[in-house]
């Protein structure tokens, strides 16, 4: 039973965060009351301008946009202009010491998308894109949500109801708080001895990277392919490289990334092959080293209050974008048809929060999997010549290809990825393999690789 804490015509919500998770829930919220009946005036408070290229314009992300959220978006509505998309990716390349082998999507279609979260690097001087978030920031205003560009500095409760102020404005209150900051904003310690019980997420320091190198060189050396490195090299977890218009966005995860491991992947042969032969790394070139979601935040809600994206529930190292869609919308249904008490957050968002949580789960366990496979060398040539080989073949029998592919981009849950594993055609090919990879590579069939 919903509680009698809920929202009226005239109310006003307050979105903290103009990111993907603060406009798809801006966009919610007005839709779902617009379909009530139900009148709100919503504010959106954000202080970067997404048109600017370079850090005041960024989010910080590596910016793909996973196939499972294009459909989610057209079922919406929303279809992603030409001028917001830099490439369409229809293939992964995985890079190993053992060798290169090419993963095409498995429809055959460019569903997935390289974006930028702002306007382009620093630098930037002849702007050809639009900025993502800016488009989506866009369709909430046009929704008829309100945009205040500023940095919130303090937030307080007045006679129970939240109440937001930034640098240079007055004190405004609201009847309801979402915060959609990501993990990134110092913003969340403003709740920090506000004894909600909120604990903001665990997380990890990435490195993002934009290197220029021309439409043309792109397109000759990195095509429409997201190439992604599994690499036996120390602290370095994953690594990929995504082509985006004249650039090519470098992403690396692992342990207390810096300027050695940087250099390291970088210098790395099993790199360099990707890069023009004469291409050195700029170093002035625009980077960053953002926190990415690691676990979820304890108890993302509270009367009045709710936490999406990145600094609530996402998804573990991949389809971040996705998981703010998913959360912004669970949390918009709360609000407008439930209500905006505690209980309701935990009788009706907590599902879709747990229900993620727990997949992260079985994702991290799959992530072990794979760090003990770029352990080993007869591993990882046992797995290079199992996707080789199937991507010769046609259907649903491209089972490790389907696992990496849905690894990579995000594009299924986690929980699909681990029953996969479980095909006797899978495991059955993958033991074949792994014992072929053990032999000396003159016995081995030959891919694309060495």
């Amino acid at each position: 039973m919903s509680s009698d804490l809920k929202l009226s015509d005239g109310s006003r919500i307050a979105v903290i965060g103009g990111g993907p998770a603060g406009s798809f829930f801006s966009n919610f919220v007005l839709s779902m009351a617009e379909r009530m009946g139900l009148e709100l005036v919503v504010d959106i408070y954000e202080s970067r301008d997404f048109s600017i290229p370079g850090p005041p314009g960024c989010n910080m992300c590596g910016g793909i946009i996973s196939e499972t959220l294009v459909q989610m978006l057209a079922t919406e509505g929303i279809e992603l202009p030409p001028v917001v998309v830099q490439r369409g990716v229809d293939s992964y390349l995985l890079h190993m010491d053992v060798g290169s082998v090419r993963i095409d999507t498995p429809h055959h279609e460019k569903r997935i998308g390289a974006v930028h979260r702002g306007a382009g690097p620093k630098g930037l001087t002849d702007a050809k894109w639009l900025s993502f978030d800016g488009f989506l920031l866009s369709l909430a205003h046009d929704k008829g949500a309100q945009i205040v560009q500023g940095r919130v500095d303090d937030i307080t409760w007045t006679d129970g109801r939240p109440q937001v102020k930034t640098k240079k404005g007055e004190p405004q209150t609201y009847d309801f708080l979402a915060m959609a900051t990501g993990v990134n904003s110092a913003a969340l310690k403003l709740f920090e001895d506000m004894d909600l019980g909120y604990i903001p997420p665990k997380s990890t320091k990435t490195f993002i990277c934009e290197y220029y190198l021309g439409e043309e060189t792109v397109e000759k050396y990195l095509g429409s392919s997201m190439h992604t490195f599994l690499l036996k090299i120390p602290r370095l977890e994953f690594a990929a490289i995504i082509p985006k218009g004249e650039y090519a966005t470098v992403c690396m995860l692992g342990k207390k990334i810096d300027k050695e491991l940087v250099d390291a992947f970088l210098n790395s042969p099993v790199v360099k092959q990707v890069f023009p032969a004469d291409w050195e790394p700029q170093e002035q070139a625009c980077h960053c080293s953002p926190k990415m979601y690691l676990q979820g935040a304890k108890q993302p809600f509270a009367d009045r209050l709710v936490f999406i994206g990145d600094c609530g529930i996402s998804r573990l190292y991949k389809d971040g974008i996705g998981a703010a869609y998913r959360t912004a919308k669970a949390a918009a249904t709360s609000v407008v048809f439930e209500g905006i008490a505690k209980q309701d957050f935990q009788k009706h968002f907590m599902v879709a929060c747990n229900r993620m949580e727990t997949d992260n789960k079985l994702g991290a366990f799959i992530f072990k999997v794979v760090h003990i496979i770029q352990q080993m060398r007869f591993s990882r040539r046992g797995i290079l010549r199992m996707v080789a080989k199937e991507q010769k073949k046609e259907g649903k029998r491209r089972l490790m290809s389907l696992v990496l592919w849905d690894m990579f981009t995000g594009s299924a849950p986690y929980r699909e990825v681990f029953i996969r594993t479980f095909h006797p055609y899978f495991i059955g090919g993958l033991i074949k393999n792994l014992v072929i990879g053990i032999w000396p590579a003159k016995k081995r069939i030959p891919v694309e690789e060495e």
